[in-house]
């Protein structure tokens, strides 16, 4: 059975109807955001990342600690007041989430994205906002094919690689400088820059470190601490998934239906990347702009909306997934994906 052609009655008639659907559920969501308040909308999420801020000095000291336990608990602290900052953080401030203000926006992204997680303001807000989102499970685009390293097998990549993302992410960093110009290349430059010397600063000074090697194997502990579900949950909610051809896909609503997967409710990964990340992709999705509270609050309007219209609202468990990939590896994370062709709906 083949597709309807684009740009045949059939198919306008079809992508009028889709539009109309993605109108209706944008009016559905609007009503909720305008009868929201401000610390709803924002509020509940800066709230979180202040507190982070505010436990960074608890973790610090707790490293100066002999006694096991309380240097476990500073790592803990750390890793995860890191993963907040510079996962929550950054993809909040890549969609200007954090505030109504584009130039409050722009400060909040040059923090959390260069200073915080030592990356490029230009090309995190180009490849995730403008390609990722723009173009989700587009082959070629936004197919999240940035994620394989089909040379590694199956084990290494899902249990071993990941430790290397602290070292990995300001190397690609450095790479992708070449593509920016040199003003925003020496911001960047200074704030990476700024970032990882003070964590390493206050290492050595506060929590008494006494070599630079063991500053810096404690610096890559705890940035690397929730690097494993940081990886899995970014190939989780879409490989796997249907992907399209970029002449071919469906309109917004069934591409973000079709492509993106919830994960369940999970309280340290609510916390450290937040609810737009894991139970909440879908939504995120089809409302880039939302705050991971926000997207919350939507969340049951959604998936009522999207099941009682028949489209996919695609859920499944993080072990369910984990097990999957283990599974398929090779035709998930090696092969090209097969393209997805819909009846009539281009």
């Amino acid at each position: 059975m083949k597709s309807a052609e684009p740009g045949t009655p059939c198919s306008r008639r079809a992508g009028r109807h889709e539009e109309a659907l993605m109108a209706e559920l944008s009016e559905l969501v609007q009503k909720v955001v305008k009868s929201s308040s401000w610390w709803e909308r924002h509020g509940v999420d800066i709230s979180i990342l202040a507190c982070s801020f505010l436990l960074l000095p608890a973790g610090f000291l707790c490293l100066r600690s002999a006694q096991a336990i309380h240097f476990l608990a500073g790592v803990l602290t750390l890793g995860v007041v890191h993963h907040t900052l510079t996962v929550k953080g950054s993809h909040l401030a890549s969609h200007n989430a954090l505030t109504e203000s584009k130039s409050w926006g722009k400060v909040w992204a040059i923090f959390f994205i260069e200073l915080c997680s030592a990356f490029t303001v230009e090309q995190a807000t180009y490849n995730h906002v403008k390609i990722h989102h723009g173009y989700t499970n587009v082959i070629g685009l936004g197919d999240s094919s940035t994620w394989k390293l089909p040379f590694l097998n199956r084990y290494i990549y899902m249990f071993i690689a990941p430790l290397a993302v602290p070292i990995i992410t300001p190397l690609v960093a450095l790479d992708l400088l070449r593509n920016v110009e040199w003003k925003a290349a020496l911001r960047t430059l200074c704030c990476m820059f700024l970032g990882l010397y003070c964590h390493y600063w206050l290492l050595l000074h506060v929590s008494g470190f006494q070599s630079p090697w063991s500053a810096l194997l404690c610096m890559l502990l705890t940035r690397s601490l929730l690097a494993h579900p940081y990886i899995h949950v970014n190939i989780f909610q879409h490989i796997g998934l249907p992907m399209f051809a970029a002449d071919r896909k469906p309109k917004r609503i069934h591409l973000m239906s079709l492509g993106v997967l919830n994960l369940p409710r999970n309280a340290l990964l609510d916390w450290s990347f937040g609810h737009s990340l894991i139970s909440c992709h879908v939504e995120h999705h089809l409302f880039p702009s939302l705050s991971d509270n926000m997207c919350l609050k939507i969340k049951p309007i959604v998936s009522q909306y999207l099941k009682q219209k028949k489209l996919p609202y695609n859920e499944d468990t993080y072990i369910s997934r984990l097990q999957l990939f283990l599974q398929r590896y090779e035709e998930l994370m090696v092969h090209a994906p097969p393209i997805t062709e819909l009846v009539g709906i281009q």
